[in-house]
């Protein structure tokens, strides 16, 4: 039997009117070191599997700070109810608050089909990082299908719409040369922040396997692939460290 899951955060600045865990979503709020209000993802069981629509929504509102995180990576399993999971996130940053929405990796397992959307709508003041990473098949096995899609607008005005897709059933080639290479993890970092209107980034390589690339806005996004977790972590902790402090 699927599931059908909804979990809503909502942060102002003096604390969390909003923390409503549902199923397998659970949310709890940990103690934070520095300036953020912490809340950190809890799995309260298996999921997603196939079949399941799970949904996460965070809304930080003007002067907030919120750092989200999560316990463990989330496993995508092959479920009894046939056709792929869905998993989607919203994501709301008001005018002079700033998310930092790091969550452990999303595992694909062998024979799971999974499609994320994550919606990201930032005011024109707002800062935001993301980190996303997505692991290709538990060690020793071959990926699930997987196919991911972020959405950032700015202000109103799209900043960022890419897809990607892995795995049986993905558009020919996603493993090739020009595409994964054979690496089996995959993640980014997208950093959005008004003060690059002032002092862009530049484009560079990040060590042999990684890239940074800025945005037609006040933003970069760090692009990288690694032979597996721990050295995708590396990487984009690295690139974290650099670009916004930590």
């Amino acid at each position: 039997m699927s599931v059908r899951a909804t979990a809503r955060v909502v942060a102002e600045r003096d604390g969390l009117p909003v923390l409503e865990s549902d199923g397998p979503l659970a949310l709890r709020r940990t103690r934070a070191a520095g300036p953020y209000t912490r809340v950190t993802l809890v799995g309260a069981m298996s999921a997603p599997l196939g079949g399941d629509r799970l949904a996460i929504e965070a809304d930080v509102r003007a002067g907030a700070r919120l750092l989200v995180d999560s316990a463990a990576a989330t496993v995508a399993l092959p479920g009894r109810t046939a056709g792929a999971a869905c998993y989607d996130v919203s994501l709301e940053v008001g005018e002079d608050a700033e998310l930092r929405w790091l969550p452990e990796q999303l595992i694909s397992a062998r024979g799971s089909e999974l499609r994320t959307h994550t919606r990201v709508a930032l005011a024109a003041t707002a800062r935001f990082v993301m980190r996303e990473e997505q692991i290709l098949g538990r060690h020793g096995e071959e990926t699930g299908t997987l196919t991911t899609r972020l959405t950032v607008h700015r202000a109103g005005r799209p900043l960022l719409d890419q897809e990607l897709a892995f795995g049986p059933g993905a558009p020919g080639g996603w493993d090739g040369g020009a595409v994964l290479g054979g690496h089996r993890a995959v993640g980014q970092l997208l950093v959005v922040d008004p003060d690059f209107a002032d002092d862009p980034p530049e484009a560079r390589q990040l060590g042999e396997t990684a890239v940074l690339t800025p945005l037609a806005g006040p933003a970069l996004v760090v692009s990288a692939v690694a032979a597996d977790a721990l050295r995708l972590r590396r990487t984009l902790d690295t690139a974290l460290d650099e670009v916004a402090g930590g």
